[in-house]
């Protein structure tokens, strides 16, 4: 007896889906209407290869949110009767505006194949589909037809037939909508999971994206429910919430990112040879995206966020260090005599913490830069511009965007990677996220180029320290791939979201949820151990050199002699590094605020710039200064990434390897930057 498969025909008006039923159903189809309403339903069946095929024409629409008769019968029947496969019409040369309905269809997770119909006309018109990769980034089987002409019929059947009988439509794609909007997904999806009468029939995650889509259908059903009023309370703060974010309403803002989806997909795998876009979007990436100015354009922008992030955050950091000294001035006054109380006051935490504090308006400049890149949309841009490079390292542009992030904190860039499905993929680029300069070393740099650098040349100066994490990144990726992780580079859609103007609050808020972290590791972490490598430093015979702290710091500088920085109380900062780097900015400024040594008890840069070797050379120059902060942009990272990458891998012996191959080629790049500028006479 031939097995029996449900086909549900869906797509735009005027893509061709009447000329495919009749060309599948011929004479064997019948019209009636669909229950309860005056629509007519078309249905047909067809013998095909063993199986009985039940053909059912759904009306034409442009997406599923319920706001007309037509969308809601479409939805409902493919929620209700449950076909077999949904095959979507697609008009091949009006892509971008027919693959709309295509998301939603992923959001429902039907099973998909998609006709590019037309496909005649789209070549004519000059466009280039690479069936293969499309398919691949939207996650289903796509066959080209021509349905006036009865091309690709036999093609079409046969892969409704794979997917019918494979039940796997979706092969892990999923539209993401960004950060803010899937932690919203997410935040309510855990809300219905809980409500037994919906997730018997409905996808948590589809009823979470429709109420943030203003799903009037959907809102029905959840106020019908019994925890209904809650979910409904819940989705409209998370709706208000994007809205105070991205300045429009949580629907338009995601009708924008399912274009951004469409948009990725078809830049990667479909070109154009006559050009036909023309909107504001399209017509900025003729520039930013160009294949000559793209890159250029990028590392400028890039250049320039650093330099004004410098420039600008100078005078409010030598404000913050007035206060330090004016504050640990005043304890002193106030406790004067009290010795050891006094000293792990004043050189204990203020110093400590305050010397990590001097350096907040930097790292909260180069959020609230990024913040304004991200919002704009222009960080999608750069990553889908790194794409083409990216896959000649072995990795997918996709891998950019936790590299992007490592620039912020390399924990949660760490934990971004789990976007990337490919295990290949994921581990190369786990492994070379520390070489990302997160902004805990940024305090670092901002310390030795303001005491060995003109500000005049200070973002120059802190460009090329990213610039080489970024080098060095890049080259041992391309090593991982090629030794370790061998295999092909995964391929998945690169979201173009359109252009927008930023919103005041949008910038604050992502500025202030990352600097805030900044500020909360000063308060707790810093704080605690500013203390502690107080009593490392004034114990147990009262004296710096001879503390603890001491001892440990001697025994592994000859190691660093070759780098230039053969100074206990720099390797000591670096050994407090592995629990935060900001820690070493701590560490110097408690060993630094030493008041019986010259030059030392002022400001931190003074100290540092004053500092002197046993034999009176200056321990410092330009140079030595600079194979420091390499040293310090690529050694181990601190205790947190290593815990991430410790979960992310579920093994400890890829944190055991990125502890000794990353300090390893921390010292080869430090003593190459050392050795050379000696021997050319820097």
């Amino acid at each position: 007896m031939p097995k029996k498969i449900t086909i549900a025909l869906a797509g735009n008006p005027n893509s061709g889906k009447t000329t495919i039923f009749n060309n599948l159903t011929g004479s064997r189809q019948h019209v009636g209407n669909y229950p309860g309403v005056t629509v007519e339903k078309k249905e047909g069946t067809l013998l095909y290869k063993g199986y009985t095929i039940h053909v059912v024409d759904l009306p034409g629409t442009y997406g599923l949110t319920a706001y007309s008769k037509d969308e809601l019968i479409a939805r409902n029947f493919i929620i209700d009767e449950n076909p077999d496969v949904v095959i979507d019409i697609i008009d091949s040369s009006n892509l971008e505006r027919n693959l709309y309905l295509t998301t939603q269809f992923i959001d429902l997770e039907a099973p998909l194949v998609l006709a590019f119909n037309m496909h005649d006309t789209a070549e004519k018109e000059g466009l280039s589909i690479d069936k293969e990769k499309l398919s691949e980034l939207l996650g289903s089987p796509i066959v080209f037809t021509v349905g006036n002409k009865k091309l690709g019929m036999s093609e079409l059947l046969d892969e409704a037939i794979n997917v019918a009988e494979r039940k796997t439509p979706l092969e892990g794609t999923i539209v993401r909508y960004g950060r803010e909007i899937r932690e919203e997904i997410v935040h309510l999806e855990s809300v219905i999971a809980e409500e037994e009468s919906l997730i018997g029939k409905y996808s948590s995650r589809w009823l979470a994206i429709k109420l943030l889509d203003g799903d009037r259908d959907v809102r029905k059903k959840i106020e019908k429910s019994t925890q209904g009023r809650e979910i409904l309370e819940k989705a409209g703060k998370s709706a208000s919430h994007i809205k105070s974010i991205f300045g429009d309403p949580s629907e338009a803002v995601m009708a924008e990112r399912r274009y951004g989806f469409i948009s990725g997909a078809v830049s990667e795998a479909a070109r154009r040879t006559i050009e036909t876009r023309h909107s504001v979007s399209d017509a900025i990436d003729k520039v930013l995206l160009n294949k000559v100015l793209g890159l250029p354009i990028f590392f400028v922008v890039v250049w320039a966020m650093f330099k004004v992030t410098f420039s600008l955050s100078a005078p409010m950091m030598r404000l913050i260090e007035r206060a330090q000294a004016f504050l640990g001035g005043l304890v002193s006054v106030v406790l004067p005599g009290e010795g050891t109380l006094e000293s792990l006051i004043v050189d204990g935490v203020i110093a400590g913490v305050g010397s990590v504090l001097v350096f907040a308006p930097v790292i909260f400049l180069l959020f609230l830069v990024m913040a304004l890149l991200e919002d704009s949309g222009y960080m999608a841009r750069a990553a889908f511009l790194m794409d083409g490079f990216m896959h000649k390292i072995g990795l997918h542009g996709r891998s950019f965007i936790p590299m992007l992030l490592g620039f912020g904190c390399n924990v949660p860039a760490i934990m971004a990677t789990r976007t990337i499905e490919d295990r290949q993929d994921r581990f190369v680029t786990i492994l070379i996220n520390p070489f990302m300069s997160c902004g805990a070393r940024l305090p670092i740099y901002a310390l030795f180029i303001g005491a060995f650098f003109q500000e005049k040349i200070a973002g120059n100066v802190l460009f090329g320290i990213y610039f080489i994490g970024i080098v060095i990144a890049i080259i041992t990726a391309k090593l991982f791939r090629r030794y370790i992780f061998k295999g092909e580079t995964a391929s998945f859609v690169m979201e173009l979201p359109p252009y927008r103007m930023p919103t005041a609050k949008g910038i604050f808020t992502h500025m202030w949820e990352r600097g805030y972290l900044y500020l909360k590791k000063a308060g707790t972490i810093i704080f605690v151990g500013s203390i502690v490598l107080w009593l490392l430093s004034h114990f147990p015979s009262g004296t710096m050199e001879t503390s603890y702290a001491g001892a440990m710091g001697k025994k592994i500088t000859p190691i660093f002699k070759p780098l230039g920085f053969d100074s206990w109380k720099v390797t000591t900062g670096l050994m407090a590094g592995f629990i935060g780097k900001e820690n070493m900015v701590a560490t110097l400024g408690i060993l630094y605020s030493d008041k019986n040594v010259p030059g030392e008890g002022d400001s931190l840069r003074d100290s540092i710039q004053s500092a002197r070797k046993p034999d009176g050379d200056k321990l410092f120059t330009p140079l030595s200064a600079f194979a420091l902060m390499v040293f310090v942009l690529l050694y181990a990272p601190c205790i947190a990434v290593f815990a991430a990458i410790r979960v992310e891998t579920n093994s400890l012996l890829w944190p055991v390897f990125m502890l000794f191959y990353t300090t390893a080629v921390a010292w080869i790049a430090s003593f190459i930057v050392y050795q050379v500028g000696r021997s050319l006479g820097f």
